[in-house]
């Protein structure tokens, strides 16, 4: 039976480390993806984006791909750029995108086929988690997945959360407390603050601890038990 497992990633270098690691430890280049979201152009800035929509060709999208970062070898010399709706810019290679993009003739095309969540969702991701994924990209994350038989579960998912994944359940949370409920292929690509040093610092220390209690005038209350900082 083959499994789909996902992490969101702040960093793109964080990504990029994970993917070259997943094909160290033996994953073929067609079990991976990664989606990185480019409206920086802070991954690749060498290419003109082209957006692909619903009523494109995906002529213009299909010529964007290709080995565009030099000395790249795997999945990582694939690597090619188009825009996603909701998203915008990314840099992409690998199966998911292909499978949200879906195929019709020979044309890219989005939407048709369920767009990205859908993808995630007719792979085995669960809905909520695969909403929050879309989420995060949207908002300049990169995602890294991976298609693999259950024998192999463990030691990838151990591998996808070494480079400082995002919590996605305590980044949901987040995003809902703002009034998000779900991610919508129909908005504009994300113009709000991205996520402070801080903040991430923090979303990545609630990982592997609880969060720290806070007084009445949300100070953080210092744990005894955890070692001074």
């Amino acid at each position: 039976m083959t499994r789909t497992l996902t992490a969101l990633y702040d960093s793109y270098d964080d990504a990029l480390a994970t993917v070259r690691e997943l094909e160290a430890a033996g994953l073929d280049q067609a079990q991976i993806s990664l989606i990185a979201n480019n409206a920086a152009e802070r991954a690749v800035t060498t290419r003109t984006v082209e957006t692909v929509s619903e009523a494109g060709t995906g002529a213009g999208a299909g010529a964007t791909f290709g080995a565009i970062a030099g000395g790249a070898t795997g999945l990582l010399a694939g690597l090619g750029m188009l825009a996603i709706p909701g998203v915008g810019p990314v840099v992409a290679a690998g199966w998911l995108i292909a499978a949200a993009a879906g195929a019709a003739g020979g044309a890219v095309v989005f939407g048709t086929a369920g767009g990205l969540v859908g993808a995630m969702i007719r792979h085995g991701v669960p809905e909520e988690e695969a909403h929050v994924y879309a989420e995060g990209l949207r908002r300049g994350g990169t995602l890294v997945t991976a298609r693999v038989e259950e024998a192999d579960v463990a030691r990838v998912e151990a591998i996808l959360r070494r480079s400082h994944h995002v919590d996605t359940q305590l980044r949901g949370q987040a995003y809902r407390d703002t009034g998000w409920t779900r991610f919508d292929e129909s908005a504009p690509p994300y113009d709000g603050p991205a996520y402070t040093e801080i903040e991430i610092r923090r979303e990545r220390h609630y990982k592997t601890a609880p969060p720290l209690p806070r007084d009445t005038t949300d100070r953080v209350v210092e744990d005894p038990t955890l070692p001074r900082r």
